[in-house]
């Protein structure tokens, strides 16, 4: 059985500031993305007993519980290192071009996302979908639901109330436009180019 571990954050809690406080970060990655943690280890204990004590009566809840929390736990992954505080600006190269193909521009990508970011409860996502060798917008509610079959996350917003309500109240656009300011581009662009290269 997979023990899964807290991946320590690439910066210090108050590198993000003004956009994330550093009382956020610190809730959020030590309490939020380790509970996240501790709930797949504690679906998989649950899923190995069951099938030691051939009993499989709690299966429904114990697979809901895995999907919920192993993918809270690989989207924060991503969202940590989606972010630097050398972050900002645009992307380039691959990425760049990419999304004006597939998107018309990249103020329209923009646009696009932060509709999705504010719509969604939980992520807004920018994937890669090898089948069709699209870059696509996603909101996905709570950690799983929504996500697309195939598709491989390139850049990922946490909207869930946790992320920004100390900082910045109901005024989730504001947190929205903050994220802009830290985007780790560079990190967004590498993650693309590896999928894409593995797929193509």
């Amino acid at each position: 059985m997979t023990r899964y571990t807290l991946d320590e954050l690439p910066y210090d809690y108050d590198a993000l500031e003004p956009a994330i406080t550093s009382q956020v970060l610190e809730w959020h990655h030590d309490t939020h993305h380790q509970g996240y943690v501790n709930g797949v280890n504690n679906a998989e204990e649950g899923l190995e007993q069951q099938r030691e004590d051939d009993d499989y009566s709690s299966t429904g809840s114990l697979l809901n519980q895995f999907t919920h929390n192993y993918s809270g736990n690989i989207l924060h992954e991503i969202f940590w290192n989606n972010m630097s505080p050398e972050g900002g600006g645009k992307p380039q190269g691959a990425l760049l071009e990419k999304i004006k193909e597939d998107f018309g521009s990249y103020s329209n990508w923009k646009k696009e996302f932060k509709a999705a970011a504010s719509s969604a409860s939980g992520w807004a996502l920018l994937v890669y979908i090898p089948y069709t060798d699209e870059l696509h917008n996603v909101a996905v509610d709570r950690h799983d639901e929504g996500a697309v079959w195939g598709a491989h996350p390139v850049l990922a917003l946490d909207v869930w109330e946790h992320s920004y309500y100390h900082d910045y109240g109901p005024e989730r656009g504001e947190f929205i436009e903050g994220f802009f300011d830290v985007v780790n581009w560079n990190n967004a662009e590498e993650s693309y180019e590896d999928i894409a290269d593995t797929f193509n």
